[in-house]
């Protein structure tokens, strides 16, 4: 493992161990995964949703695979040096496939893994119709995911879709399950209020994750008011990704209506900023490195 993967893996500790409620954007691919770099956050979410949202035109209901899950996390690892945390949904089996989920996963560049209690095939965590595993066959894919990877810097998220199923005191039981079973952080999925939200690091001594879904159940809060709470981690898993579907939406909607962008220009990226933000200026530069050596070695 390089010096880099690990002072990574590292870093992601440090940041989770502040508690001050560090937003975490979600990515589905390479491109998303340089902006959120580029305006200045200090991780990314590899969402599990996205890609199946963004790749595949599929709502996030179990149809992505590992390797399709594997082959995102990447290409995004190669063009970031943020810290990735990755969606790896149920683990996409049972203990036996979550020590190849986590090698796997390990091994494309990701710094964190989320594994969750749903019954497979899963849904968004604030669909309706969700199922859940015993919690003791969670524990098994924990201590598998433990086992499992390379660094002992990599951290184990166990996520608990219990809430909706059970109630929210279930749902801490489970939580509280999964950090004796050795998970670093846990996830309790779609509380809906915000006594809910203030429970769940008052009960759980782990740092925690929050997850704020534009629409969705949990009451949405600032960073602030989650920091006092104590989570470590929120997660806007797909701002960008329903804010790019919106100006999809609007610009072509408008091209199709009236043939041209019109005033509708606006909300397009110019072509110069398109260019930096996929790094296009480095690459002129090595361009013209190696151009440079080749004109010397013929001379």
């Amino acid at each position: 493992m390089s010096q880099a993967t690990t002072d990574k893996k590292k870093t992601l500790r440090a940041l989770v161990e502040r508690r001050d409620a560090q937003i975490v954007p979600g990515a589905a691919n390479a491109l998303t995964a340089r902006v959120i770099e580029q305006v200045g956050f200090e991780a990314a979410y590899v969402t599990g949703a996205g890609i199946a949202n963004t790749r595949f035109g599929l709502p996030d209901i179990g149809l992505v695979t590992l390797t399709e899950v594997a082959e995102t996390v990447s290409a995004i690892a190669d063009v970031t040096s943020l810290p990735l945390l990755v969606d790896a949904d149920t683990g996409f089996g049972n203990a036996l496939n979550m020590i190849r989920t986590v090698k796997c996963l390990e091994r494309a560049g990701a710094d964190a893994i989320q594994i969750e209690d749903q019954l497979f095939p899963k849904k968004c965590g604030h669909f309706s119709g969700k199922r859940v595993i015993p919690t003791a066959e969670m524990v098994a894919k924990i201590k598998a995911a433990v086992d499992s990877r390379t660094s002992e810097d990599l951290l184990i998220i166990a996520r608990t879709d219990a809430r909706a199923i059970e109630g929210l005191d279930a749902a801490l039981d489970r939580a509280q399950a999964y950090v004796e079973a050795g998970a670093d952080m846990t996830f309790v999925e779609a509380p809906t209020s915000i006594g809910e939200m203030a429970a769940i690091p008052q009960r759980l001594a782990v740092p925690q994750v929050a997850n704020m879904v534009h629409g969705g159940k949990t009451p949405p809060l600032p960073r602030a008011h989650l920091a006092e709470m104590g989570f470590s981690i929120v997660l806007y898993a797909n701002a960008a990704l329903q804010a790019s579907l919106m100006a999809m939406e609007t610009v072509l909607g408008g091209l199709r209506e009236r043939g041209e962008l019109g005033d509708n220009a606006a909300l397009l990226a110019s072509f110069e900023t398109r260019q930096a933000a996929v790094d296009k200026p480095r690459w002129d530069a090595l361009e013209e490195t190696y151009r440079e050596e080749a004109r010397s070695t013929r001379d």
